[in-house]
């Protein structure tokens, strides 16, 4: 397979700002091809911020980050070896620019979808050559967070995804691959789980935004940084470990599975949300909300890997 040097993004909001600062910190050559006026202050701009964490984090192959070619033009994608696509996820659209890039690129250039939800059998759809686009789904911000997600199509080729697994293992990206597709991928399901709850509990009046937001930080979001629910409850279970729990706490699981909620976003329910959200900011704005997270999950991934997770 091509030796990936040049990447090209087709699109340039939050997602592929931040897919470029992980690839220019890796040495590559980044394209960026999006509409939008103003991209290459922009992504100046967020570089110029990502890049002390990058460094903080060993990613940098260079003291200073390169700069990405902006343009508004797919067709500038043809010297491209690897694709990563970040448009809005909407499949019309998806479909659109992933036409767009096939005409533009070689026929054996992988296409991978950045997308949230779609499925990579919807994204195939009328494509010249199907066997080289698959999802590889990345966690808000992907220059940091180190997860990607990959999902296959009925007619994704194996070469396409061990050519992107590749990749993004050469990133030092952490590559999970789902065994079929589905909608929502595999850590959108589970977060659309816990948010699920996390409405219903503030729409039927049992705690606040703030108090729902705190449970999880405080709580059990301080273990999933570490151990994720199967061997949480496995470490839970004692010297019986997760058989032990399940036999002993399993009933338990059932009883408040039955009596989750299954909440609709109706306009008094969104109200109760943001005014929640509101409060619990108490003034603070959303740069620093984005410098301070951003800062914690440096700190956070410097501390996993020193003790190995």
């Amino acid at each position: 397979m091509r030796r990936i040097e040049h990447v090209g993004l087709a699109g340039g909001g939050l997602i592929g700002l931040s897919w470029a600062s992980l690839f220019l910190a890796r040495g590559l050559t980044v394209t960026i091809a999006d509409p939008r006026p103003g991209l290459a202050g922009e992504a100046s701009a967020f570089l110029e911020q990502a890049w002390p964490m990058l460094k903080e984090l060993g990613l940098t192959q260079a003291d200073a980050p390169g700069v990405p070619r902006c343009t508004d033009d797919p067709a500038a994608l043809s010297g491209c070896d690897f694709v990563q696509e970040n448009g809005p996820d909407r499949i019309d659209v998806k479909r659109g620019l992933i036409a767009q890039i096939e005409a533009a690129v070689a026929p054996d250039v992988v296409i991978a979808s950045s997308t949230s939800s779609l499925l990579p059998s919807a994204l195939q759809k009328d494509a010249v050559h199907p066997e080289r686009i698959l999802v590889a789904h990345p966690m808000n911000p992907p220059h940091l967070v180190p997860m990607v997600e990959l999902a296959s199509g009925p007619a994704t080729g194996e070469a396409a995804m061990q050519t992107a697994e590749d990749f993004y293992r050469r990133l030092e990206r952490v590559t999970i691959r789902l065994k079929q597709e589905a909608v929502g991928h595999l850590a959108n399901r589970l977060t659309s789980a816990l948010y699920r709850e996390a409405v219903n509990i503030v729409a039927e009046g049992i705690a606040s935004v703030e108090d729902v937001d705190k449970a999880i930080t405080h709580g059990p979001g301080l273990r999933w940084a570490l151990n994720g629910p199967h061997l949480t409850y496995h470490l839970g279970g004692g010297a019986g470990g997760y058989r032990h729990y399940l036999d002993h706490l399993g009933p338990t699981q059932e009883e408040r599975w039955k009596r989750l909620g299954n909440p609709r976003l109706t306009e008094a329910v969104k109200d109760a949300l943001v005014a929640g959200v509101e409060e619990e900011l108490k003034g603070q704005d959303r740069q620093t909300l984005v410098q301070r997270r951003d800062a914690a999950l440096v700190e956070v991934l410097k501390i996993k890997g020193r003790f190995g997770f």
